[in-house]
């Protein structure tokens, strides 16, 4: 045993506290449990990031996280006997053994065992009890357990382990496929023959192999009886698996030659469920970036928002990415921005995504999200906290209000000044639809240089106004140019769509340039974008026929290799979107892809879900495929499947599109806010819900 190292205590404060684990004696275990002493020495310096390590003969160390769940969910007294299965390095026996009277340990291959037992030994564990044999039957000489805790995954919860369970006593283990599909169970035994059982959520584990787990045979399918002696065989309903990755391509009963979908499938990567632990370090190629784009298919899919917070949370806990922007407007974003990292809310704040369409960015997804940054940020000095900012430009009231608020507080003189200027919008700020039409048709005159000038008056003064606040600063000067911004954008809605839609993109990219900027040359940054928007228009029909750029394309172009355009897809579902704009929030059956789409190409696989790397140089068979152009498809907050081909597909080469394609062959619609705040919630919660 050691005194904890200030690594040990990050690790506790930021991936074990700040996501939910709250039982103190936990906590102070895996403070103290010294997780260096338990990694190959090559793997040292990793020894506290958030990740599961690799041990001898193909086992891994869990992720500090899931250690200390599992001892949670365990509920361990001073008093109580445990039973460990699954050995491993030790680690997690050291941790019990912090937290129990006595831990007995088994692990079934003797290399681990012994090492193991050397470690413990080492670290002043030596009470610590290391067997060598079949976890699965459990230690029935030292029964009864007041809690058995497993690290590998079983196909169910074994009888002996059931049968050498005190009354009152705890399993905690995995339970599901052999390569897939697993959950965290709690098991209590509550009389002779009664058990209750609690579902805490999705893993990913070794299997848990024995006469009463898996068998040992590697490409045993996960279906399959125990034999005789109770030992799990191959011989199922289910086919055996040909790789220990998945089972063979085996095309579509009316499509006897597939040859698109099989190439697919040969370079897909299978993405375990966005819950568990594996899921997100799928990403880590894209760590070194400047910028990720995350995009989605549409702007109401939860599968879509689910993954980018996993992909997020990954990129900012273990990579150090500080910036969080979406294709939201910047005041809403600022509030939430706000809330997470500690900043005091604004006067007369209002809970932000209240305009159509609120769902977009107001939905139990996101929140869950911003309910972690907000618990990630604070437990960080100021400086280093990720912020969540929004690049879009369509608040031009909201942004109107913060610049005059800021220059109320700020300089009073200058706010005069800005009212003055400002007014020649006034009349529109509410739909500044209207004001386009107004300069369409000649019958009003144009605000562009008022606003102009409002803003390079607020630039000028930049040193005065940033020893205040830098952060108020870099806020009001953000609204100035959305409101310049806006007021071109909506000038020019009757000009051309790509020309506004240009004038859009381009000020989301600046936003999002100036947001790098402004927070230092090490800033990284995530986007949270439509695929129109992240995925290169030069490599579709918007840049090839509607001269359109968007954010993803200018990246490339300012950033090069150190930006990363992933895009995301779907076959069929549901999703939460509106008839027409200004519309209620309906959930809709997305209908399944056309047959000349990307979409269907990917279906064709048979795959639930997975990551396609489409960089030069890794798959490049593939590429070529992907080379020729497709339909794809793209629903935003409007769906009208009733002339889908027309409103929702377009023409894409997907390979120069995207540098990673993410796979959910059917998803489901995201679960809307409310958005009226409910009685007793304080106005700096951010969606006061």
């Amino acid at each position: 045993m050691s005194d904890s190292t200030p690594m040990q205590r990050k690790m506790v404060e930021r991936q074990l506290r700040a996501r939910g684990i709250q039982d103190e004696r936990v906590l102070a275990a895996m403070e103290h449990v010294p997780r260096h002493a338990f990694v190959p020495p090559s793997l040292s310096e990793f020894a506290y990031d958030d990740a599961p390590l690799p041990l001898a003969s193909g086992q891994t160390i869990s992720q500090p996280y899931i250690v200390a769940l599992m001892a949670q969910a365990a509920s361990l007294q001073r008093s109580d006997r445990v039973l460990e299965i699954g050995t491993g390095s030790g680690y997690a026996a050291a941790v019990l053994a912090e937290l129990a009277d006595r831990v007995d340990t088994v692990e079934r291959l003797s290399e681990l065992a012994d090492k193991a037992r050397e470690t413990l030994q080492s670290q002043g564990y030596g009470r610590v009890r290391v067997h060598t044999g079949d976890g699965t039957l459990g230690l029935p000489d030292a029964a009864p357990f007041d809690a058995i805790v497993a690290a590998a995954a079983g196909p169910d919860v074994p009888a002996a382990w059931r049968e050498q369970l005190a009354i009152g006593g705890r399993i905690v283990m995995p339970v599901g496929g052999r390569r897939g599909g697993q959950r965290l169970v709690r098991i209590t035994r509550v009389g002779r023959d009664e058990y209750d059982e609690e579902d805490l959520g999705g893993v990913a584990f070794v299997p848990l192999v024995g006469a009463q787990g898996w068998a040992a045979n590697p490409y045993a399918g996960d279906g399959g009886k125990p034999d005789a002696d109770g030992a799990r065989s191959a011989q199922s309903a289910a086919p055996p698996r040909v790789s220990p990755k998945r089972a063979a391509f085996a095309p579509h009963a009316d499509m006897p030659s597939d040859p698109e979908a099989e190439a697919i499938w040969e370079a897909a990567e299978a993405l375990p469920d966005i819950d568990d632990a594996l899921f997100a370090p799928l990403f880590d190629r894209f760590a070194d970036k400047r910028v990720v784009l995350l995009g989605e298919a549409s702007h109401g899919t939860s599968e879509f928002y689910r993954a980018r917070a996993a992909i997020t949370r990954r990129l900012i806990e273990a990579h150090g990415f500080d910036i969080v922007a979406v294709e939201a407007d910047w005041p809403d974003a600022a509030a939430i921005d706000r809330y997470v990292r500690h900043r005091p809310a604004a006067k007369r704040e209002v809970s932000p995504f209240r305009r159509f369409p609120t769902w977009m960015w107001r939905n139990t997804e996101v929140e869950a999200f911003i309910e972690w940054l907000h618990a990630y940020n604070g437990v960080l000095e100021p400086g280093e906290r990720a912020g969540f900012y929004g690049l879009d430009l369509y608040s031009m009231s909201a942004s109107i209000a913060a610049v005059l608020a800021y220059l109320d507080r700020t300089d009073p003189e200058a706010a005069g000044v800005a009212r003055e200027r400002y007014g020649c919008l006034m009349p529109w700020q509410k739909d500044p639809r209207v004001y386009a039409r107004a300069v369409a048709s000649q019958g009003f005159r144009q605000c562009e240089d008022a606003v102009l000038r409002q803003l390079r008056d607020l630039l000028d003064k930049r040193l005065d106004y940033a020893r205040e606040d830098g952060d108020s600063f870099l806020d009001a000067t953000q609204n100035a140019r959305l409101v310049a911004a806006a007021e071109r954008y909506y000038r020019t809605l009757y000009q051309g769509p790509a020309q506004s839609w240009n004038l859009r993109d381009t000020h989301m990219f600046e936003t999002l340039a100036r947001l790098l900027e402004a927070r230092g040359p090490q800033s990284r940054a995530v986007v949270w974008a439509h695929n129109s928007h992240i995925g290169d228009a030069s490599a579709t029909e918007m840049g090839r026929v509607r001269d359109e750029i968007n954010i993803g394309q200018l990246c490339r172009e300012r950033y090069g290799h150190e930006a990363a355009l992933v895009g995301f897809g779907t076959y069929a579902g549901t999703v939460g979107a509106a008839d027409d704009w200004d519309g209620p929030m309906r959930l809709m059956r997305v209908r399944p892809a056309r047959p000349d789409s990307y979409e269907h190409m990917m279906h064709r696989t048979g795959q639930t879900r997975f990551l396609l790397d489409l960089r030069p140089g890794v798959h490049d068979d593939l590429r070529v495929l992907l080379n020729a152009p497709r339909l794809e498809r793209y629903i935003g907050v409007i769906y009208r499947p009733d002339t889908e081909l027309y409103s929702h597909y377009a023409e894409a080469t997907l390979a120069e599109q995207y540098d990673a394609y993410v796979w959910f062959d059917v998803t489901a619609a995201v679960t809307p806010l409310p958005v009226e705040a409910r009685e007793g919630m304080p106005e700096t919660y951010p969606f006061a819900v």
